[in-house]
C-alpha cells in the first residue's frame, strides 16, 4: 500500500459567501416574521369549533381562542399539518362526488314520476317495481 498517491485536492471557494453588513441576519429576521403569516391569515378567519377541530386533529390541547402566534413552533406545525390533511381530505371527496355518475335508479324513478303524473299508476307501479328489484 505504499505505492498509493492521494489524488489531488481542489481548493474551491466556499459555496455560501460570508455574510456583509449584517444583511444575512436581517434575511433571517424577517423570514421568521413572515413564515407563518399564512397560517395566522387562514387561523384568523375559522370559526371557534373549526379551531377546535383542528387543534384535535393536530393532537393539542391549547385554547382554541389564542392566537396562533402564542403557540409553540411546534405546535404550528402540527396545526399546519392538520389543516394540509384535512383540506387534502376535503378536496378528495369534492373530485369524487364531482365524478360520481348518477344511479342507473335515477332514469327509472323519472320514469315513475313521469307516470304519476300522467296518471299511468300502472306504468308508475312497473318503474318502481324495477327500482325495489335492482334491475338498475
Amino acid at each position: 500500500m505504499a505505492n498509493i498517491t492521494p489524488l489531488p485536492a481542489r481548493n474551491a471557494p466556499p459555496r455560501v459567501q460570508p455574510d456583509r453588513a449584517g444583511f444575512g441576519e436581517l434575511r433571517a429576521e424577517l423570514h421568521n416574521r413572515v413564515v407563518d403569516q399564512d397560517l395566522v391569515d387562514v387561523w384568523a378567519n375559522l370559526p371557534h369549533a373549526e379551531r377546535r377541530l383542528v387543534l384535535k386533529s393536530a393532537g393539542l390541547q391549547e385554547d382554541a381562542t389564542q392566537q396562533i402566534s402564542q403557540l409553540t413552533k411546534p405546535a404550528r406545525d402540527a396545526v399546519r399539518a392538520a389543516i394540509h390533511r384535512m383540506s387534502t381530505y376535503a378536496a378528495g371527496l369534492r373530485d369524487q362526488l364531482r365524478n360520481r355518475a348518477q344511479h342507473p335508479s335515477c332514469e327509472l324513478a323519472s320514469h315513475a314520476r313521469q307516470a304519476i303524473a300522467e296518471g299511468n299508476t300502472k306504468a308508475a307501479l312497473h318503474w318502481l317495481g324495477l327500482i325495489e328489484k335492482g334491475v338498475a
